[in-house]
C-alpha cells in the first residue's frame, strides 16, 4: 500500500525547514497539496523554490490575527481543510524555572501550546468541512512523557498538548475526523543540529545513547504524520507515535562501550551526559 493524498488539502504550520518541511515535502510527493505557514522569509523562499505548487503564507502562529487571516486564506482558495499538522513549536529559554521572568514564561507556552490552541480552533470548521476522514497531527516531544530540567514550562506545554489530543479525539471523533500526536526524541534539525549539540570527542558515543544507534532525522517523524493522516490509521486517533528510537523504552538505560546495559553515567564532555 502506498500513501495516497491526491486532492487533498494540508496546512502545515512552520513548513519552512526541519520536520515541518520534511511533512511538507512528504505529503506533496504524496499527491497533496499544500499550504504552509511560515513566518522566516528565508525558509519560505526556500520551501517555495522546492515545492513551487504549495500555498506558501507569510504567517506567525503566535499571533490571533495571523491565523484568522490563515484560516480565511484557506477558506478562500479552497473551502476545506483535509489534514492540519500542528508542528510549530521550540524550546526558548532553557534555564531554570525560577530564574524565569513571567514574560518568558509566556512566550514558552505562546509558541509550545497557545498558538497550537489558537490554530486548531481556526481550522476545525474547515476540517468539518472536509469531513469524516478530516485528521489533525500534533508534532509534540518525547518530553511530554519524561522530565527535562531547564525546559519545564516547555514540557508542561507538551504535557498539556498530549491531553488536549485525547479529549479533542473524543469530541471530533462522532465526525470522523482523527486527532494524534507524534513525539519525537531529539532529531537533527536546524532548530536542534546534531553536528552542534555534541562535542566531536563524544559522537562515537551516539549509538550507545539510543537503543537504535541515532538521533531522529526530519523524514522519520513524517513518515509517522503521513500514516497517522492517511486511510491506514483510520481507527486511530487519541494517541501518540513515539517516534525515539526506543529512547523513551530505554528510561535511561544506555550501553557501554562493550554493549553491555547500564543506568550508570559512562562519560561526561561538554554537550550531553554520556
Amino acid at each position: 500500500m502506498t500513501f495516497d493524498f491526491n486532492d487533498k488539502i494540508i496546512l502545515i504550520t512552520g513548513g519552512g525547514a526541519g520536520i515541518g518541511r520534511a511533512c511538507a515535502e512528504a505529503f506533496a510527493k504524496a499527491g497533496g497539496q499544500i499550504v504552509i505557514a511560515e513566518n522566516n522569509e528565508d525558509h519560505r523562499a526556500q520551501i517555495q523554490e522546492a515545492l513551487p505548487k504549495a500555498t506558501v503564507i507569510d504567517c506567525d502562529v503566535t499571533k490571533p490575527a495571523d491565523v484568522e487571516k490563515l484560516a480565511k486564506a484557506i477558506e478562500d482558495q479552497y473551502g476545506r481543510l483535509d489534514v492540519l499538522i500542528n508542528n510549530v513549536g521550540h524550546y526558548v529559554h532553557a534555564q531554570p524555572f525560577d530564574t524565569l521572568t513571567l514574560d518568558q514564561i509566556d512566550e514558552i507556552i505562546n509558541v509550545n501550546l497557545r498558538q497550537l490552541l489558537n490554530v486548531t480552533h481556526a481550522a476545525i470548521p474547515l476540517l468539518k468541512t472536509a469531513g469524516r476522514g478530516a485528521s489533525i497531527v500534533n508534532i509534540t516531544s518525547i518530553e511530554a512523557y519524561r522530565a527535562i530540567p531547564t525546559c519545564t514550562t516547555y514540557a508542561a506545554c507538551k504535557a498539556a498538548i498530549t491531553g488536549f489530543t485525547k479529549s479533542l479525539a473524543l469530541e471530533l471523533g462522532p465526525l470522523g475526523i482523527r486527532v494524534n500526536d507524534v513525539a519525537p526524541e531529539t532529531t537533527d534539525t536546524p532548530q536542534c543540529p546534531i553536528e552542534y549539540m555534541i562535542p566531536d570527542e563524544n559522537k562515537k558515543h551516539i549509538k550507545h545513547w539510543i537503543p537504535l544507534g541515532r538521533f531522529g532525522k526530519p523524514d522519520d517523524c513524517a513518515n509517522a504524520a503521513l500514516y497517522l493522516a492517511s486511510p491506514m490509521a483510520e481507527w486511530v486517533t487519541g494517541t501518540a507515535i513515539n517516534v525515539d528510537g526506543g529512547a523513551l523504552a530505554a528510561a535511561g538505560w544506555t550501553r557501554d562501550e562493550n554493549g553491555t546495559w547500564t543506568i550508570m553515567p559512562i562519560a561526561q564532555g561538554n554537550g550531553m551526559n554520556l
